[in-house]
């Protein structure tokens, strides 16, 4: 009888045990970034003048590769996903957005087809 206590006492150790294990690993899921928030990396530019058309496309292509490869793979087995796309498209336009030169803004607007937006602060005297 002494055997059925033990295993007993076992199984709520074991139980325990894995169920807090999930939970650690459910509370590291839930405290992950917002997916809306592309991961970041940094692109080095200083060996370029962004403010020429020439510095500019060489930043953007910068850019480019390093939202690619930072952004999570798009999953294969559910092929409309965008969230990659998504990911990429967004981590570009941030990184251009805080580069904040205007040759840099023509090669996104040149290759988006539209430019990014852009909040000016207007300060009105009344």
């Amino acid at each position: 009888m002494n055997t059925m206590t033990t295993s007993r006492s076992f199984r709520g150790v074991l139980a325990t045990a894995v169920l807090s294990a999930f939970g650690c690993i459910l509370a590291t899921v839930c405290s992950a970034a917002d997916p809306m928030d592309p991961p970041q990396t940094t692109v080095k530019y200083a060996d370029l003048n962004v403010s020429k058309s020439e510095g500019a496309a060489a930043l953007y292509a910068r850019i480019q590769r390093a939202a690619r490869q930072v952004c999570p793979p798009l999953d294969l087995r559910n092929l409309s996903s965008e969230a990659h796309a998504v990911c990429v498209h967004k981590a570009i336009a941030d990184a251009v957005a805080k580069v904040d030169q205007p040759a840099l803004f023509a090669v996104y607007s040149a290759h988006n087809g539209q430019p990014t937006p852009i909040v000016l602060a207007a300060t009105q005297s009344r």
